[in-house]
Order: C-alpha cells, then sequence, then structure tokens
C-alpha cells in the first residue's frame, strides 16, 4: 500500500471524541468514489488530546489500513499538529479540512484533482466568493470579512477566503513555503497561501457550499490578540523588511539623532534650551561636563545589572554587548512614545543571542520594576527627611503643587500614582510567587475559551514565571536592587551637578535633598508614554518641587531641569548610535533572525 499512495488526508483532532469517527469514515467513501483504491490514506493529527480521541483513532488505524494515527502527547497547535502530519504523510498531494464538515464533501474530488492532475500548487476553498451563497450568521460573517480584508489590504493577497478549512497542496510547494512559515496554530494556513502567492506558485480559490457546526463567537485571545499580531508581523516581514537596507539603516539611525533633538523643541520652548545651556555653559562649564561624565558611567552599570537580571533566568551575556543593547532601547524610548524602544531590546537579545521573547520581556519587566521601586525609595526617603526634619515644608510643597501651573501638577500627580502602583506590582509579583494558584491561566481562561488561549497562557505563564524568579530571590532582589539604587544615584548626582552650574546659592546638604526628590519625583513622571521621552513632564515635576522647597525661581528651575534632560539625552543618543554601528543592528535584521526554534515534539506515529 504504501509505494501506491498517492493523497493524503489530514484530519486536524483536538478532543473530537464525539465525531471522529463518523468523519473518518464519511471522509474515507467520499475518496473512494473517486480515487482508485491503496492510492489515498486518512491521517487523525490527534494534538494533544484529553478525552478518547486517541483510542478511538488508533482502534481505527487498527481495523483499516487506509487510516493512520499521527499522536502528539504535547499541543502543537493546529498548524503545528497539521505540518507534523504532512511530515508523516505518505502522498504527494496533501489534503486536510476541519472534522465538523461544515463544507459539503461534493467539493472534495475538485479540491484534491486540483492538485493530483499538476494543475495547481495550491488550492482552497471559498465562501466569499461572488455569486457564492454560504450560510453565515454575522457574528461569524463580520469578524471574517474583516479578518479577510485586512490580509488582503496588508500582505496584498489576491484570495477573498483564507480562513476556509478545506485546502490541499503539492507535497513538494508546501514544504518549500513551510520553511517561513512561523505561525503554528489559527493563522497558519492563512501564512500559507500568502507566502504561496508571494513565491509565484498557483493558487486556486473555488466557491463551496459551507453550513456551520456548531456555535461560534467572536474570541478576544485567538481573533484579536493572535490574528492581528500574526497578520503584523507577517507585513512586516514580507513588505517592509525586505526593503531596508544597511544603507536605509545608516540613514534612519542619523534622522534618529535629529527626530530626538528635534522633539525638545516641540515640547519645550527652543530659545529656553538655547539660552538656558549657554548661560550654565558660561557660568560653570566644568560641572557640566562633569555631569555629562557622571551619566557615561552610569551605563556600563545599566549593562551590569541587565546582566545580573539575565543570569537569574539562566544566560550568561557580556557587559559590553548588553550596554550596548540597552544604549539602543533607551534611544529608541526617546523618539518613540509608549516606550517602543523597549520592544528593540528584545529584539536584539533575541536576534543576536537566542533568548526567547518571553524571557526578553520579562527582563524588561524586572528592570522596570526595579527602576521604579528604587527612584520611589528615593522619594520616599527625602520626603520622610522633610517631614522629620522641617515639617513646615512639607505644607508649603501642598500649597505650590496645588495651586502650581497645570504642567507641574499634572507631573506631580503621574509621579505619586506611579510610584503607588510600583509598590503594588512588587507586592503582587512577590505575593503571586509564593502562590499555589495559576493566576495567569485562570485570566485568560476568563478571555478566552478557544484552544488558542492555551498558546497564550503558556506564553504569559513563562513571561511571569521570569519575574517572579528574580522577585522571589532574596540574594538576587538585593544584588539588582544595590545596582539600580548606584544607577539612580549617578542620574540624580548629575542633576545635581548641572543645578549646581547655575549657582543658585543652596547648601549642599539642601542641594542634594532638592536634587533626589525632584530627579526622583520627575523620572516617575515621565514613566507614562504621554510624550517620547518624557519631554516636559519630567521638567515640569523637577520645576515645580524645586521652586517649592527652596528661593529659586522657576525660570531658573526650568532652566536646570532642561540642560540636565539635554545632557541625558544626547549621551544616550550619541550611545545608541554608536552600539548601532558597532552591534550592527536594526529592526529588520532582529525580526529576520527572530525566529523561534522549538523543541522536537513527543510524537509517535501510530500505523499499520
Amino acid at each position: 500500500m504504501t509505494q501506491g499512495v498517492e493523497v493524503s488526508v489530514v484530519l486536524p483532532a483536538y478532543n473530537e471524541a464525539d465525531t471522529i469517527e463518523e468523519t473518518v469514515t464519511v471522509t474515507l467513501e467520499t475518496l473512494a468514489e473517486f480515487l482508485p483504491a491503496g492510492s489515498f490514506e486518512v491521517i487523525v493529527a490527534e494534538d494533544g488530546c484529553a478525552d478518547r480521541t486517541p483510542e478511538i483513532a488508533s482502534r481505527m488505524a487498527d481495523e483499516d489500513d487506509r487510516v493512520r494515527h499521527v499522536h502528539s502527547d504535547d499541543r502543537l497547535g493546529r498548524g503545528g499538529a497539521l505540518e507534523y502530519a504532512f511530515e508523516q504523510a505518505r502522498g504527494e498531494t496533501l489534503v486536510y479540512f476541519d472534522t465538523d464538515l461544515a463544507t459539503d464533501m461534493k467539493h472534495l474530488e475538485e479540491l484534491v484533482e486540483s492538485i493530483r492532475s499538476d494543475e495547481y500548487d495550491f488550492a482552497t476553498g471559498s465562501r466569499w466568493i461572488p455569486g457564492q451563497q454560504a450560510d453565515r450568521p454575522a457574528k461569524r460573517g463580520v469578524p471574517s470579512r474583516g479578518f479577510n480584508g485586512l490580509v488582503r489590504l496588508l500582505l496584498r493577497s489576491d484570495l477573498l477566503d483564507h480562513q476556509c478549512g478545506f485546502k490541499a497542496f503539492d507535497r513538494e510547494a508546501l514544504f518549500d513555503v513551510v520553511d517561513d512559515v512561523e505561525d503554528e496554530h489559527w493563522f497558519w494556513d492563512t501564512e500559507v497561501l500568502v507566502r504561496a502567492q508571494k513565491a509565484g506558485y498557483r493558487v486556486k480559490e473555488f466557491p463551496v457550499e459551507w453550513t456551520p457546526k456548531g456555535d461560534s463567537k467572536v474570541d478576544l485571545v485567538r481573533d484579536v490578540f493572535g490574528m492581528g499580531s500574526q497578520i503584523l508581523r507577517t507585513w512586516w516581514q514580507l513588505m517592509v523588511s525586505p526593503r531596508i537596507t544597511r544603507r536605509v539603516t545608516l540613514t534612519a539611525g542619523t534622522a534618529l539623532v535629529v527626530v530626538a533633538v528635534a522633539l525638545m523643541t516641540i515640547y519645550l520652548d527652543p530659545t529656553a534650551v538655547i539660552d538656558e545651556m549657554g548661560a550654565a555653559w558660561d557660568q560653570n562649564p566644568a560641572l557640566v561636563v562633569a555631569a555629562a561624565f557622571v551619566y557615561v558611567l552610569s551605563w556600563p552599570l545599566r549593562g551590569a545589572r541587565y546582566r545580573d537580571i539575565l543570569a537569574e533566568l539562566g544566560y550568561t551575556e557580556r557587559i559590553g554587548f548588553l550596554t550596548g543593547a540597552v544604549f539602543i532601547s533607551q534611544t529608541g524610548n526617546l523618539v518613540f512614545p509608549a516606550r517602543a524602544g523597549d520592544a528593540v531590546r528584545a529584539y536584539v537579545v533575541k536576534a543576536r543571542r537566542g533568548i526567547p521573547y518571553p524571557s526578553g520581556f520579562a527582563s524588561l519587566a524586572v528592570e522596570r520594576v526595579f527602576d521604579l521601586l528604587t527612584i520611589t525609595a528615593l522619594a520616599g526617603a527625602v520626603l520622610v527627611g522633610y517631614a522629620l526634619f522641617d515639617p513646615s515644608s512639607l505644607s508649603t510643597l501642598a500649597t505650590e503643587v496645588t495651586g502650581a501651573r497645570e504642567s507641574g501638577r499634572v507631573a506631580v500627580y503621574v509621579a505619586i500614582a506611579v510610584g503607588m502602583a510600583a509598590i503594588g506590582v512588587t507586592a503582587l509579583i512577590v505575593a503571586s510567587a509564593r502562590s499555589d494558584r495559576n493566576f495567569v491561566r485562570e485570566a485568560v481562561g476568563r478571555l478566552s475559551n478557544d484552544s488558542y488561549a492555551d498558546y497564550v497562557a503558556g506564553v504569559l505563564e513563562t513571561f511571569t514565571g521570569d519575574v517572579q524568579r528574580v522577585a522571589s530571590r532574596p540574594a538576587a532582589f538585593a544584588r539588582i536592587g544595590v545596582s539600580s539604587l548606584v544607577i539612580w544615584t549617578l542620574d540624580v548626582v548629575t542633576a545635581v551637578l548641572v543645578f549646581a552650574a547655575f549657582e543658585v546659592g543652596l547648601s549642599t546638604g539642601t542641594l542634594l535633598a532638592v536634587g533626589f526628590f525632584a530627579v526622583s519625583v520627575g523620572n516617575l513622571a515621565k514613566v507614562l508614554p504621554l510624550s517620547p521621552g518624557g519631554i516636559g513632564l519630567y521638567e515640569g515635576a523637577f520645576s515645580l518641587l524645586v521652586v517649592a522647597l527652596t528661593p529659586v525661581t522657576w525660570s531658573v528651575a526650568l532652566g536646570a531641569a532642561i540642560v540636565d534632560h539635554a545632557v541625558k539625552n544626547v549621551v544616550t543618543i550619541a550611545g545608541g548610535v554608536v552600539s548601532m554601528g558597532w552591534l550592527n543592528v536594526s529592526l529588520t535584521t532582529a525580526v529576520e533572525e527572530s525566529s523561534e526554534v522549538d523543541g522536537e515534539a513527543d510524537a509517535t506515529v501510530d500505523s499499520d
């Protein structure tokens, strides 16, 4: 029989105990109507089922040599299970359709013969070809049309229906395409069709009669998070990435500096920036240079801290590389709102060192938590000091904040909210790390009952597990906490040196106390992605607190904040551009090299 198999039909099965036997029987009967005996096989691709599907599939394989059972102990996902089963298939024409038999089986011969005749390389049924009537309720039809419209628009596909579970492929053509397919779940067959068209293969779309079986609803995790992110990922890889060359990357790096500097003039008065920087330089240039030098010293410490965080997650990397990665991501954060530069660092460590995305983002989350805790602690310590040694200053501070100009008042309120949130999040992480309950899977389960949610829950569990691993180890918590304290102390010293360059006439103790408080609150204020790099919020909070606690005027306080922020941004941008050149890193390179390497599935093949 093995030598004569031409057509292999794969039935993806996940907990299909109630229907799988009837589906296999109908499939065999339909294939026998137009194919010679011994020329076809039916494979049940059973994907980590928790019901009796494996037992039924094994029994049917034992009773009928036309039936085979491909089993996986672990969930591979819909696409992963199909791909694995196709690898075990014997035929040159590979077919699959959904086990609910929603597509009328009278179309099976046309589907199979489209490929078997060598007329096409890929074939798919369609419910949306004009003139074809499909019993498609609105709750299914509207999301489906929206999805297919986005695929056509963003991915330049000529097909009308990418999701119909009724497809056939030429074996050689399919495995040529799937080498580049990254999705392993519901987007798998859509990506196959899009990449097949991009590669120039012959693709047939033909109308089918289709009747929905069972109930369905828009699923938040699968349809919004899953499908949407996969469309964007494929769009980047197919439409954007190929157009970005080394020359484009170099140009973009240069433009990055120009844009970052230009953004300062949007949120701040450019004349004030120039005048105040000039005044500080004229009065005491050595302090401004010293401030920049101190800030430069903090960057290797950032790299060392990131090394320690990754080490707790099981990854050993060099400080130099990690410092460059931090420079690049922080430069991106200056230009784009919503801290989009953090994603760049996840790409860099994945592409250059193979650190998985969940661990990459978890390491960033750990870093952010320690940053927020540290600057909250610094601000809190100074506030307690004022309460103990100068209680009257607190009432003055409250009055100034209440009556301050809007920008400063909003910045201070934002800082208070962020500080409280940082403490709350840390407490939640530590508490959940000591609990036996799986809060992640419970939360995802409330949003979605689709099998894709298992995959999303697994990714989130990896992420939260990595964060909790660091938070739950006292030695690691203390070590990373100390390095964070040193880093942010250097940040404050940078601001204090700049502040001193304005010759404000404050004692060293007052200068340090106000500096620690104003810089810490300013940094908390700019955490929320209200402007690129927090430009404007930092200056507002810094200036308001300096005016409230010292005799320094608003113009001088604002000037010091502007120069402080400008010095730090210039150092960051310069380091980012140098690091991009040194590491030869671009978003394009990162995306192209960031394909996940999945472990071997624990799978077996039951056959005669």
